[in-house]
């Protein structure tokens, strides 16, 4: 899964890494090293523009709230448990299915951060087997320093109680697609922990290749089989994972220093 990322980049990078055309000042979010469930996060989608007369789908950068809607939803209730969708089924889940279809998007991170428990034997002895063991996070991010670019869906949900003109009536919602974990051996390990992305988790966020960004942004795409083509796993050995502060597990700490390379687990996390 993917449920904690980091977004850095700001707008004038991600306009000219996506060729976007247009996107509005007034929107622009601050650099977010923490990025949690329901916070407002960057999104690159292609649709007409609010109120134009040309239908031409034109690629924007949107802000968006992290946690999918259903447009048929009674309330936004359950948003916060909408933050993935499994590459597998995302095609027939009734909460998916019309935005895969239609309203497709690109989440712009650095990286994602994943946490482990290991299984150290003698550190559960020496800890009575008893007492839970903190969770030591990873940073998986590209090898090479390039944007982490994560498949996503938006979609629309209207706020029924409140009038036309309320600035609250609509809301635009997205969620990131998952797949599973990559087994082959990262391109940069760190020297004692994780040598694959699933020896951290099972699932990871789907990153999308330069090549593939074009045809899943495209709404003129609607075939399902030529959609579900797009979510194959990245090639292996594009990523790197190390380990980070257990600070970053407090959705209240946010700050560069949370992407920091620590040489090794924090004392009492096990791997």
């Amino acid at each position: 899964m993917c449920g904690r990322y980091a977004a850095s980049r700001n707008p004038e990078d991600l306009t000219g890494l996506f060729q976007v055309e247009t996107w509005e000042p007034e929107e622009t979010l601050a650099p977010d090293f923490n990025v949690a469930p329901t916070k407002q996060v960057y999104a690159i989608l292609e649709r007409p523009l609010k109120d134009a007369d040309d239908p031409r789908p034109v690629r924007q950068l949107r802000v968006l709230k992290w946690g999918l809607v259903p447009s048929w939803a009674k309330s936004p209730e359950g948003a916060a448990r909408m933050i993935n969708a499994r590459a597998e089924t995302v095609h027939e889940k009734p909460s998916f299915r019309r935005p895969f279809a239609a309203r497709r998007c690109i989440l712009p991170a650095d990286g994602y951060f994943e946490w482990v428990t290991g299984t150290d034997e003698r550190q559960l002895e020496e800890q009575g087997r008893k007492k839970r063991p903190r969770k030591q996070p990873y940073f998986v991010t590209p090898a090479d320093g390039s944007v982490f670019a994560m498949a996503g869906l938006y979609e629309f949900w209207r706020d029924r109680t409140l009038a036309d003109d309320h600035p609250l009536a609509w809301w635009a919602t997205c969620t990131i697609i998952t797949t599973e974990a990559e087994k082959g051996p990262l391109g940069v390990a760190p020297a004692d922990g994780p040598r694959s992305l699933s020896d951290i988790h099972p699932r990871m966020p789907l990153m999308l290749t330069p090549d593939r960004w074009d045809a899943w942004l495209d709404p003129a795409r609607t075939d399902g089989g030529d959609l579900m083509s797009l979510l194959a796993p990245p090639p292996e050995g594009l990523m790197r994972a190390y380990p980070v502060t257990t600070a970053v597990s407090n959705v209240r700490n946010n700050g560069p220093e949370l992407l920091k390379e620590l040489e090794g687990p924090e004392e009492g996390t096990l791997f």
